[in-house]
């Protein structure tokens, strides 16, 4: 008998025949997460829903030397929570509670596999609230969230998750469980929360969380201002700031998406508009007059074409709705987005949205692009069909030329999506060989045997992957190497 079989049989009477899964239409449903372009089936599924079961998950799969990869609500855009080297992928959500709200101390106290919204729904009775809120955080997990260090609209004033984590509870890639910090973020000696947030997985898999919640502002104003370009609308967000004004979020989204949205949802939007900026102030009352003088003088500056104040929480909800229903409504265009997640320097935004245009007009692929543009991150989403490989191969090289650009202009190639499989090759832009070996290094201290996600974050010297890596479409394709 394999050790493969061996395993199921191990896992089956630990947790359950129901809860292991390894029919090929159930292992098809986790062959990859939100990153579509990437798949690569895992041998076995394995729902888990105690920390103590978990554990024992990863003590056989030690024992077995088979790899394992953890999941959650598979909404990750970068191929993290795909199992590139098979073995097992160990799905969190059924491990879904929150534990306890302090409202005194202003903090939850959460398995991994809550969803985001949820967190901020048990702690509403409070008037409180968990702040990082991604596109996805319906169906996101924080287990994910902790992985990615996700952001979303609200990280300008608000922070990523790294910002919001005070502790963690950890299951180490040997089995041991250890606890990094917990209802306080010390800081005495080294901040391994600090260093496992943003580690994607290959440092251990964190099993609860303890999370710093935050007060409901007093008063919200939420605007939608109109462009004829999308370089007046950066021009604009670069405004805004300089004149000393954080609001709590600055969205921007481009024409094509625009439409797109409108189509789906009817909503009202100006479809003749080049660009669409939100922007949204919390505070007191005072604090908000004050900015919103300051908002308009900006958006007026740069030649607005038109702007609108939401009226009440339901025209406010609306505006949101359109932000983040925006990727979901590009499908209506191309079967696959490709989502990028670089970032720049706010002062940068106009340059780069007109070199992405190029880029995307040399390589003749349609870009759609929305931007957490108060903080400089860009997710151009680059639209294709899978199945035209001439096209992916495009998709590629645009890729990796715009994230390139985002660090020639001084940014980064990850804002919240993280590295996983999908920006492997492009580590080079941000780090010397040295640097990549120092982290080569310390993943091996966390995860010896490299069981623990393999195949992610780090690349392998002179590999477009790491040994035991299942073929993947953008390597077969791709030109880079």
């Amino acid at each position: 008998m394999s050790n493969l079989l061996k395993l199921k049989e191990k896992l089956e009477s630990l947790i359950g025949k129901y809860y292991v899964l390894s029919s090929p239409v159930d292992l098809a449903v986790y062959d990859s997460d939100g990153e579509t372009l990437d798949k690569a089936l895992p041998d076995l599924v394995v729902l888990p829903a105690t920390t103590d079961e978990v554990q024992e998950v990863i003590k056989l799969a030690n024992e077995y030397n088979i790899p394992f990869t953890p999941r959650g609500a598979g909404t990750g855009l970068s191929g993290g929570a795909t199992t590139v080297m098979g073995g097992i992928s160990l799905v969190l959500t059924r491990m879904n509670r929150v534990l306890e709200i302090d409202p005194v101390n202003m903090l939850a106290h959460v398995e991994v596999g809550a969803t985001n919204l949820s967190v901020s729904e048990a702690a509403l009775p409070y008037n409180l609230y968990f702040a990082p809120d991604p596109s996805s955080q319906m169906a996101s997990t924080i287990g994910g969230n902790i992985a990615e260090n996700a952001g979303g609209a609200h990280t300008l004033k608000y922070g990523l998750t790294e910002n919001n984590v005070l502790g963690l509870k950890v299951i180490l890639p040997d089995g041991n469980i250890v606890q990094f910090a917990g209802k306080t973020r010390t800081h005495l000696g080294v901040d391994f929360a600090g260093l496992f947030i943003g580690s994607e997985g290959t440092l251990g898999i964190a099993v609860e969380a303890y999370l710093r919640l935050i007060p409901r502002a007093s008063k919200v104003e939420t605007m939608i201002a109109y462009f004829e370009t999308l370089e007046a609308g950066g021009q604009t967000v670069s405004d805004i700031v300089a004149h000393g004004v954080i609001p709590a979020a600055m969205e921007m989204i481009d024409k094509l998406t625009l439409k797109c949205v409108e189509d789906s949802l009817h909503l009202g939007l100006d479809i003749n508009a080049g660009a669409m900026l939100i922007i949204e102030l919390d505070g007191n009352a005072i604090e908000i007059a004050e900015a919103k003088e300051i908002v308009e003088n900006c958006v007026r500056k740069n030649g607005v074409l038109s702007i609108k104040w939401a009226e009440n929480s339901k025209e406010r909800q609306k505006i949101w709705k359109a932000r983040k229903s925006s990727f979901g409504a590009l499908g209506r265009i191309a079967p696959h987005g490709y989502v990028l997640d670089g970032v720049i320097p706010r002062s940068k935004l106009k340059e780069a949205i007109s070199k992405i245009r190029r880029i995307g007009e040399e390589h003749n692929i349609q870009i759609a692009n929305v931007y957490h543009a108060g903080d400089g991150n860009l997710h151009p989403c680059l639209l294709y069909n899978r199945d035209d490989h001439n096209q992916v191969r495009r998709v590629l090289l645009a890729a990796h030329e715009i994230l390139e650009l985002c660090v020639s202009l001084g940014g980064t190639l990850s804002g919240e999506h993280g590295i996983g499989v999908e920006k492997l090759r492009e580590m080079s832009f941000a780090f010397n060989e040295d640097e990549l070996e120092a982290m080569r290094q310390l993943r091996s201290v966390f995860n010896p045997k490299n069981l623990c996600n393999p195949g992610k974050v780090v690349p392998q010297p002179k590999s477009c992957g790491e040994s035991g890596m299942r073929p993947l479409l953008r390597h077969k394709l791709s030109e880079l190497s």
